[in-house]
C-alpha cells in the first residue's frame, strides 16, 4: 500500500497508511531528534511526510492525534533536565521546486489579499543542517539552553551551551529584558574530521556527519567534551521577548549581531520570486565552499506585522517555507584523481573532493570508474564537480560544471603502469566479445604491494590454505607488524623459525600469549602438506577459482607440471597453451591469465619460495570406470558422514561434475537431512536421489565420520 498513489486509496485504507505513517515517521524521528542517529536520508524523510499530508488533504476526517503534521521533533530525552519552551520551537513546511516557492509567495498574497503587483519583501538565508537550539536571556544574561525536544519541552543543555565560542554568556549593548534567542548549532567540516580522526584514535563512536557530530556533542553529560568539539552557532530568530529590537526579520537579525551573535552573512532580502529564486542557486553552487553544512535555503516575509496577520498554522508558521537542495546530488572541487589497485589488480580511479555533505553523509571521495568514465567525463583536477549518493551505494561523479574549470587545467593521463613500487605494465583484458575490457588490471598478482595484503588473505581462506587461527584480522596484524612482518606467503611458514632465532617472541605481542603463539605455530606446521587444487587456488590467478583450481590439478597432477605448463605457456608454447585449452571448462580467459601470472618474473619467485616450504600432495588422475564417472552430482541438506567439500573432492575424484543447483542435466541427488527446495525438483524432474549411505554404496566405500 505504501506505494499506491493516494487517488486511489479508499478511506479504509488512507486510515490503515496514516497509521503507518504516523508510526514510522515518529521512529526516525526520534533517531533524529534523540538519538542524533537518522537511519534514512532527508529526501526519505520528506517524502514520507509529502505522503502524510497528502492523505490528509483528501481525508481530513482522518487526521490522527499523533499525526506528523501537528507534532514537531520527539521526546525529550531522560538524560537531561526538561525546559518548557515560553514560545513553542515549530518547524518549516518544505518546498522542493522553483514551482513550489512560487506557490509559496501566491498563498502568501491570497491570505494577506495582496495584488500580484503589491510589493512583498521576502528574505533568504542558508538552512543549517544542524541542531536546533533557544536561549533565553534575562537583563542580558544567559540563563538558560534548551533544545527543541517536542517542540514544546526540550532538553536543559545550558552548561554546555556555555562552552560555545559564539553564544555570548552576556549581550552586548541594549538588549530587551527577556530575550529568547534561536538558532542552530553546527560542526565546520574541518572540526568534524578532526573530532573524528580523534575518535577513531581513541576507539570512540566515528560520527556519520557534523549534524550528529554536533547533535552528540551538545547533549554529552561532561560539558567538558563539548568545549573540546569546536561547535558553532548561527543566531537567526527569536522565541520570547519582552521587546521585538526592529520591525522587519531583516532588522532584528541585524540587532542579534551587534549583541554579539554570529549570524549568517548570506542572509538577504528581495522582493521578486525570481531574485529569490536566483539567491537559492547561487547559494547552492557555493555550498561545497561554506565549510559547514546546509541543506537548503529559508524564506520568509519580511515585515513582521506581515508575519503576525499571517500567523501559524499546524506545526509551521504560514510566513516562513525551506526550499530544501536535492538531497542526493551536491557540488564540490575535485582536487585530486587517486589510483587504486584492488585484490584483482583492478585500477579505479578515485576523485579526492573537497569534503561535503551528501544524503546526509560527509563524502570526501567519489568513484570515476574506469579509465573510459574518465575520458567520457572529461573531469580535470581543479574541476567544479557535481556528485551523487543514493543510499549506500559509493558517491559518484556525474559531471563537470566546466565554466568553472581553471585554467591549464589538463586531460588525466591514465597510467599505463601500476602505481606501485614495480612498475608492473598495466593490462585491458578482452572480453568474450573481443573487445578491449573497460577495467585496466596490474599485472603484478602477489607480487604488486597494493595486492599483496589482499592476496594474503585469499591465500589463508578457507578454501585455499585454511589456517587456523590466521584470518583476516592476524593478517592485517602481520602485515604491519616490524618484528614478525608477513608480506608473502613464504613468509607464513618461516613465522616460527623468526620467532626461534630472533630475541623478540610472538607471546609478547599483544594479543598473543605462550598458547596461543605455541597453537597458530602448530596450526602452520599442519598446513604444510597441502593439496594441489588447493594450492593452485590460494595463488590468486585471474579467473582461476575454486573448480578451475580442481580441473587443473586433475589434468596435471603435480605442482612440477603445473608449473612447468605455465611457463611453457608464457614462453609462447603454442602446444603447451592448447593442452590446456583443452580441458574440460577452461578456455581462453583462462590461458590468458596463466600466461600473465607466469610471465612476471615477481609472481614466480613468490610461488618458488612459497613451494619450497610445501609438501604439495600429488593428484590422482580422476577414475574413468567409477559409478558417477561422467554423472551430474548434487548435494544438498546437512551432510553428516562428509563435509560439503569432501563430498565435492570425493564425487570429483571419481570422474563425476558437481553441481550447485537442480536441472534436467543432474543425475543424481545426494540428500542429506533437512534437504529442501532441490530434493522437491529433482523429486519432480524424476532424477535419481539417494541418502548418504546410499552414496557410499554407490561408489563403493566406506564413509569416514566427520
Amino acid at each position: 500500500m505504501a506505494d499506491r498513489p493516494v487517488e486511489e486509496l479508499n478511506e479504509a485504507e488512507a486510515a490503515e497508511e496514516l497509521e503507518r505513517l504516523a508510526g514510522e515517521i515518529a521512529e526516525h524521528d526520534a533517531r533524529y531528534y534523540r538519538e542524533d542517529a537518522p537511519s534514512v536520508s532527508d529526501a526519505e524523510y520528506d517524502a514520507l511526510r509529502r505522503r502524510n499530508s497528502q492523505i490528509e488533504a483528501r481525508f481530513p476526517a482522518l487526521i490522527r492525534e499523533d499525526s506528523p503534521s501537528v507534532r514537531v521533533g520527539s521526546e525529550v530525552s531522560e538524560k537531561f533536565g526538561k525546559i518548557r519552551h515560553a514560545l513553542p520551537m515549530l518547524s518549516l513546511d518544505n518546498a522542493f521546486s522553483d514551482e513550489d516557492v512560487a506557490d509559496f509567495a501566491k498563498r502568501v498574497r491570497r491570505f494577506l489579499k495582496l495584488a500580484e503587483d503589491a510589493p512583498l519583501a521576502i528574505t533568504a538565508e542558508p538552512k543549517i543542517d544542524g541542531l536546533s537550539l533557544s536561549l533565553r536571556y534575562e537583563a542580558g544574561e544567559l540563563v538558560s539552553a534548551a533544545t527543541r525536544g517536542d517542540g514544546t519541552t526540550g532538553e536543559d543543555v545550558t552548561r554546555n551551551a556555555r562552552t560555545i565560542g559564539d553564544i555570548p554568556n552576556k549581550l552586548k549593548g541594549k538588549a530587551p529584558e527577556v530575550f529568547e534567542v534561536r538558532g542552530e548549532v553546527y560542526m565546520s567540516h574541518e572540526a568534524f574530521q578532526a573530532l573524528n580522526a580523534r575518535q577513531a584514535e581513541t576507539g570512540g563512536p566515528v560520527y556519520a556527519n557534523p549534524r550528529n557530530a554536533a547533535a552528540g556533542s551538545l547533549r554529552q553529560l561532561d560539558a567538558g567534551i563539548t568545549r573540546s568539539r569546536k561547535l558553532q552557532f548561527f543566531a537567526y530568530a527569536w522565541g520570547e521577548t519582552s521587546d521585538v529590537p526592529g520591525a522587519t526579520q531583516t532588522e532584528v537579525v541585524a540587532a542579534l549581531g551587534k549583541m554579539g551573535f554570529s549570524v549568517n552573512p548570506l542572509m538577504q532580502r528581495f522582493e521578486t520570486i525570481d531574485a529569490l529564486i536566483e539567491h537559492y542557486h547561487k547559494i547552492e553552487e557555493q555550498r561545497s565552499s561554506l565549510g559547514y553544512d546546509i541543506d537548503g535555503v529559508v524564506y520568509k516575509v519580511d515585515d513582521l506585522e506581515l508575519q503576525k496577520r499571517l500567523g501559524f498554522v499546524s506545526r509551521s508558521p504560514r510566513w516562513a517555507i525551506a526550499h530544501k537542495f536535492p538531497a542526493e546530488k551536491a557540488t564540490t572541487l575535485l582536487h585530486d584523481i587517486e589510483i587504486q589497485v584492488g585484490r584483482t589488480g583492478a585500477l579505479t580511479p578515485v576523485a579526492k573532493l573537497e569534503p561535503v555533505t551528501v544524503g546526509g553523509v560527509v563524502v570526501t571521495n567519489a568513484t570515476l570508474h574506469n579509465a573510459d568514465e574518465i575520458a567520457r567525463l572529461d573531469v580535470r583536477i581543479g574541476d567544479t564537480v557535481e556528485i551523487q549518493r543514493a543510499g549506500d551505494v559509493i558517491p559518484q561523479v556525474l559531471g563537470v560544471v566546466e565554466a568553472k574549470r581553471p585554467k591549464g587545467a589538463e586531460p588525466f593521463a591514465f597510467p599505463a603502469v601500476c602505481p606501485c613500487e614495480l612498475s608492473t605494465e598495466v593490462v585491458q583484458e578482452e572480453t568474450a566479445s573481443g573487445a578491449k575490457s573497460v577495467v585496466r588490471r596490474c599485472t603484478g598478482e602477489f607480487a604488486c604491494p597494493f595486492q599483496r595484503r589482499e592476496h594474503l588473505k585469499l591465500f589463508v581462506s578457507r578454501k585455499a590454505f585454511d589456517i587456523d587461527g590466521l584470518g583476516d584480522k592476524q593478517i592485517d596484524f602481520f602485515y604491519d607488524d616490524p618484528d614478525f612482518p608477513v608480506r608473502t606467503p613464504a613468509d607464513i611458514f618461516t613465522l616460527k623459525r623468526r620467532n626461534d632465532a630472533g630475541m623478540k617472541k610472538l607471546k609478547d605481542k599483544e594479543g598473543f600469549g605462550e598458547l596461543s603463539a605455541k597453537n597458530l605455530f602448530e596450526a602452520i606446521e599442519a598446513r604444510r602438506p597441502i593439496g594441489l587444487d588447493r594450492l593452485i587456488f590460494s595463488f590468486g590467478i585471474r579467473h582461476v577459482g575454486e573448480a578451475t583450481a580442481r580441473v587443473l590439478a586433475r589434468a596435471y597432477g603435480s605442482f612440477e607440471a603445473f608449473h612447468e605448463a605455465g611457463l611453457k605457456i608464457a614462453a609462447g608454447d603454442e602446444e603447451a597453451a592448447t593442452e590446456m585449452d583443452a580441458l574440460e571448462d577452461i578456455g581462453g580467459a583462462v590461458i590468458t591469465a596463466v600466461t600473465r601470472f607466469f610471465s612476471e618474473e615477481h609472481n614466480l619467485k613468490l610461488v618458488e619460495a612459497l613451494v619450497a616450504e610445501l609438501q604439495v600432495e600429488e593428484v590422482e588422475k580422476p577414475a574413468e570406470t567409477s559409478p558417477v564417472a561422467g554423472k551430474t552430482v548434487v548435494f544438498t541438506g546437512s551432510l553428516e558422514k562428509m563435509t560439503r567439500d569432501e563430498a565435492k573432492a570425493m564425487a570429483e575424484g571419481l570422474g563425476a561434475k558437481t553441481a550447485g543447483s537442480v536441472s534436467k542435466k543432474t543425475d543424481l541427488v545426494v540428500a542429506g537431512p533437512g534437504a529442501g527446495s532441490k530434493l522437491k525438483k529433482a523429486e519432480e524432474l524424476g532424477i535419481e536421489v539417494v541418502d548418504e549411505d546410499g552414496w557410499f554404496t554407490l561408489i563403493g566405500r566406506e564413509p569416514t565420520v566427520t
